[in-house]
This record gives C-alpha cells, sequence and structure tokens, in this order.
C-alpha cells in the first residue's frame, strides 16, 4: 500500500479507459483492491498503474502466459457482481426475481421492457420432439433439450442471421422450445415459462409460492459474469457461430460436475438427509466421492455467501410440502457452517428445490441450462460487435526437445 493520496473510483475508472461497471467488475473479480468509506471507493495509484501495465501488455502482440492470473479480461455490460450482490444492468437481480422470467429475458435480449412478454417455439418444435423421443432410454431432460437445440436450428431458414432482431427472435423460440421438448409429467398451471416447466419436470401440481421460486431461479441464473460455459459461448460467437451454434457451445461446457450439474451431486446429499440419514455421513460420503468442496456449498464471487442461493432457499421455505427438504438443508447448513464456514451457494438451492418438487436429479441442470441460454445469447450478441476471432488465443509450447 502506498502513502499517495488515493484515487477516487471516477479517476481510476478514467485512468483505465473504461466505465465504472467495468472498473467494479475488475474488484469484484479480485483484479483490484479498492477501500470504501464514507465518501466512497477509493483505489491506491501504484496498484492502478501497475494493473494498467499489465493490460497494456496482454493487449501486446507477445504471447501471453497465465502464471496463475486470469488469461483474459472481457468486458461485459451486462452482469455485474458488486459487494457480494448480482446486478442486471445495473438493476438488483434480486428485484428482477420477482418479474416473469419471459420479460426480463427479453429485456436482457432486446433491451425493451415488456409486461406482455411470452415466448413460443418456432414450427421445428414437432421435429424436436421427434428427435429427443428416439434417444436411448436412459437419456435425462438435458440430452432432450441438447438435441433439440439441432433440430429446432435445422428448422429455421433465418438461423445463419446475426441481426440482434433475428438473434433475439431466434432465442425467445429456442428458449421456449428447449422446454416443450420435454415430456409432460404434470398439467400446467399458468401460461409462463415457468409453469410450462414446471409440469415438465415436476409430477406435482405447481402451488403459487412453488411457481414463484421456479420463475425466481430462472431469473438468477440467467447471466454471471464469464462463467466457463459463457466463455465457451463467447469463443464461438467471436467465430460468428449461428445463435444456435452458440448455445450448443455453452451446453457442452455447462455438462460438468464443477458446472452446470453441480446440483446433482446436491440433490443426492439432500434426499438421503431428508430420508433421515445423518449429516455428518452424508457430508463425509460426498466429499469422498467428489474428491472435493461439499456440493452446494461455496463461490468464490460471493466470500460471504450467494445470494442467489440464499433468495431461493427463502422462497422455498415458504412453499407448501417443503418441510422436510427445508429441514434437511438447514441440517445440512448448519453442520456446514460449524465446521468449515461455507455457505449454501445456488445448487444446494436448485437441488431443494427439485427434491421439494419431486423432480429428478437432473432437474437442476435443466433450470440452468434453459436460464442460461437466454444469458449465452446476450453475450453472443455482445461478441457480434467486437472483431471477429479477436479470442483465439496464442499457444505457447512448452514440450522439451
Amino acid at each position: 500500500m502506498s502513502d499517495l493520496p488515493r484515487l477516487t473510483a471516477e479517476q481510476t475508472a478514467e485512468r483505465l479507459g473504461v466505465k465504472l461497471a467495468t472498473l467494479y467488475a475488475y474488484v469484484a473479480r479480485g483484479l483490484l483492491t479498492r477501500e470504501r468509506t464514507a465518501a466512497g471507493s477509493s483505489f491506491d495509484p501504484l496498484e492502478v498503474e501497475a494493473f494498467a501495465a499489465a493490460r497494456r501488455r496482454r493487449a501486446s502482440p507477445a504471447p501471453p502466459r497465465s502464471d496463475g492470473r486470469p488469461l483474459m479480461v472481457i468486458e461485459t455490460d451486462f452482469a455485474l457482481i458488486d459487494d457480494g450482490e448480482l446486478y442486471y444492468r445495473g438493476r438488483a437481480a434480486a428485484e428482477l426475481a420477482r418479474e416473469p422470467f419471459e420479460v426480463v429475458a427479453r429485456w436482457a435480449l432486446t433491451g425493451r421492457w415488456e409486461a406482455s412478454a411470452r415466448f413460443a417455439p418456432g414450427p421445428g418444435l414437432a421435429a424436436a420432439r421427434r428427435v429427443a423421443a428416439a434417444l436411448p432410454a436412459g437419456a435425462g431432460d438435458r440430452d432432450r433439450q441438447l438435441v433439440a437445440v439441432t433440430a429446432l436450428a435445422a428448422a429455421d431458414p433465418l438461423r445463419t442471421s446475426l441481426e440482434p432482431e433475428a438473434v433475439a427472435g431466434a432465442a425467445e423460440r429456442l428458449i421456449a422450445g428447449m422446454v416443450e421438448v420435454l415430456p409432460e409429467k404434470s398439467s400446467s398451471q399458468g401460461d409462463g415459462l415457468a409453469a410450462t416447466l414446471w409440469s415438465r419436470l415436476s409430477p406435482l401440481p405447481a402451488s403459487p409460492e412453488a411457481l414463484r421460486t421456479l420463475n425466481a431461479a430462472l431469473v438468477l441464473l440467467l447471466d454471471h459474469d464469464l462463467a466457463v460455459s459463457t466463455l465457451a459461448a463467447r469463443a464461438a460467437a467471436s467465430a460468428r457461430a449461428t445463435p444456435y451454434a452458440v448455445v450448443v457451445a455453452g451446453l457442452g461446457a455447462l455438462d460438468s460436475p464443477l458446472h452446470g450439474n453441480a446440483s446433482r451431486a446436491a440433490h443426492r446429499m439432500l434426499a438421503r438427509i431428508a430420508a433421515g440419514e445423518e449429516p455428518a455421513r452424508v457430508v463425509a460420503d460426498a466429499v469422498v466421492d467428489g474428491r472435493g468442496p461439499v456440493p452446494g456449498f461455496g463461490q468464490p464471487l460471493y466470500p460471504a455467501g450467494d445470494p442467489r442461493g440464499r433468495i431461493l432457499l427463502g422462497m422455498l421455505a415458504d412453499t407448501p410440502g417443503a418441510g422436510s427438504v427445508v429441514a434437511a438443508v438447514d441440517a445440512l447448513a448448519a453442520l456446514l457452517r460449524d465446521r468449515t464456514g461455507a455457505a449454501p451457494n445456488v445448487d444446494l438451492a436448485l437441488a431443494a428445490l427439485s427434491l421439494a418438487g419431486r423432480m429428478a436429479d437432473d432437474a437442476g441442470e435443466v433450470i440452468f441450462a434453459t436460464a442460461r441460454t437466454a444469458g449465452w445469447i446476450v453475450h453472443a450478441l455482445a461478441e457480434y460487435r467486437e472483431p471477429p476471432l479477436r479470442l483465439r488465443p496464442v499457444g505457447r509450447y512448452t514440450a522439451q526437445a
């Protein structure tokens, strides 16, 4: 820490040539540190200069190297994580979670806030259903969604258009199709996407509280900085892949126990505790099986706890019939808080929601994929405005002769 006069946030943003939102994104990623006082945020000028120099080096044609630091910083104007909270274009995601997912997603894709927004699948739905029905008996709903994307793309005569309106329209039809392609398990209790998705995932009738929780999950999962699946989607968009191919790229990276399907292990863990098993034994088994952190706990971008998980678990506590699952969550959270200090994350909330709804253990993945499809295409729209192939990194040969 230097003794030089500290820079204000505005001065720091001007020095780096970025917007304030980008500056705070650097802080959220741990790339810059700040002090907060009643007068506002301030920054160490020497650290700012070192960061500016590092950015210049990254912009030079010299071959890059990581040395444990981020390989690149990609500017984004949609999602921001700041002071333990998630924002979409400056609006708190916690507040947006009260709105219908389609309204928020259309605003994300087009900038238009339309309270009557509803998504409908395109003419390729029948073909997508036939393709999904032809999968082996062991296929899950995420498998059905993946093959449906290709079928829906084949039926779209404008699938190669990268015009913003065409891309946004394709996104809406694709999200609706990814839900409609799933087999019905119960009758729909409403006309929104959350109601349709519930009927595809749960054999139980949806209560208003359950639908509000599922809708909130969709909104809160729409985007989350540069997650690995979002990076994959942006890399595809950098090569001018179609919106459908962008989603396929994102789905490929999402299919990982460290990312999109992390809720599956948490679902199985919660199910054992809700059935009466000792939480400590279940946790011990989970750690041995996963060779890593306890599923559903911890999030490096939220040292004080994942607000998405906190919001959804709070909503689930008010949902009829979820009592045993909420009790299992409380027992597990108390054990982890006392032993490790780790707090529940959004994956545990998805696991709890799916278990309370008697859904399959891959339901959290389906919810995640459905929501994040909108976010991937938001990022694709941004990447289409950048020079093509800018996300093509340079390899550094390391083999010994």
